[in-house]
């Protein structure tokens, strides 16, 4: 099965961004995850089962070509989260204090965090996406839970 770029970038462009962003944290880095993840799917010959087996495929290319860029030179000169997150505007107070949260936990957290909650992913969605055993998925939802529970209640009585 394949479906066309145009409908692609249209239903899963936001959901890749999110993803990149969940782990580069720079914003110019995960808009060129994105591009370079559809390239990739524009030029690969890879044959799919369904639409599910393709949005995995690209959420797993892009999660892989994020986790690239964090080792490169260039990764340093970024723009800082503090700069990007001001440049946001959210609905409800809380959310920003959410999404700082999420950011600031660290990386094999936050991506399977993001993957639970922000796309609706399984634990054994996740489990194939991420190449890692489906208790390690849950290992990480516990543990990112557990931190982010930690880090809201900081902030909640700071701001009290």
């Amino acid at each position: 099965m394949r479906l066309s770029a145009e409908y692609l970038v249209q239903q899963y462009q936001e959901n890749l961004y999110l993803a990149s962003f969940s782990i580069c944290r720079n914003q110019q880095d995960a808009e060129d995850v994105v591009q370079d993840t559809f390239l990739k799917y524009l030029h690969t010959s890879k044959d799919f089962e369904s639409e599910e087996h393709i949005k995995a495929w690209l959420i797993r290319v892009a999660v892989n070509k994020s986790k690239n860029i964090l080792t490169t030179f260039w990764y340093r000169k970024k723009e800082s989260l503090e700069d990007y997150m001001n440049s946001i505007s959210f609905e409800e107070p809380g959310d920003q204090a959410l999404a700082e949260a999420v950011l600031s936990l660290p990386k094999s957290y936050r991506i399977v965090i993001h993957l639970y909650y922000y796309e609706d992913y399984s634990v054994a969605e996740i489990s194939q996406i991420l190449a890692i055993s489906e208790s390690a998925v849950k290992n990480r939802l516990l543990r990112g839970r557990r931190l982010l529970q930690t880090k809201l209640k900081e902030d909640w009585t700071n701001d009290e």
